[in-house]
């Protein structure tokens, strides 16, 4: 099944969700085990350790440092990974708007996190793409 990578068809249809919960960005060394038996949004390999994106509980349960807390957003349209534009569009608005975003990209969707305290403003923001 292969995305959409219209812009425009991207834009007015990407229904975005937010998700609960809050979550941190976090990062360890390659070499803690800390992470086994936790359970990511995401890991990222980076050469000065690794980062994971998790739910902010499970960051306080195991005493992992972060400075921010966001809310995920999920663009619920099927976007191509080689779409154009699209994650230019919507975090040039958000930034018009002083709102940072950390997207991810997966197979499927694209997931934004913003900070928290701005998370239904940034779903607002959004929504009038598809107006």
């Amino acid at each position: 099944m292969l995305g959409e990578t219209n812009l425009s068809n991207l834009l007015c249809s990407m229904q975005p969700i937010l998700r609960q919960g809050e979550y941190v960005f976090c990062t360890i060394s390659h070499q803690e085990n800390r992470h086994s038996n936790l359970d990511p949004v995401c890991l990222f390999r980076e050469d000065e350790g690794l980062t994971l994106i998790l739910d902010r509980e499970q960051a306080d349960a195991v005493s992992l440092s972060y400075t921010s807390v966001f809310c995920m957003i999920t663009l619920s349209i099927h976007s191509s990974l080689e779409a154009v534009g699209f994650l230019a569009a919507i975090t040039g608005k958000l930034a018009d708007h002083n709102i940072s975003v950390n997207p991810i990209s997966a197979y499927y969707h694209d997931h934004l996190f913003v900070p928290a305290g701005r998370a239904q403003e940034a779903m607002e923001l959004l929504q009038e793409f598809s107006k």
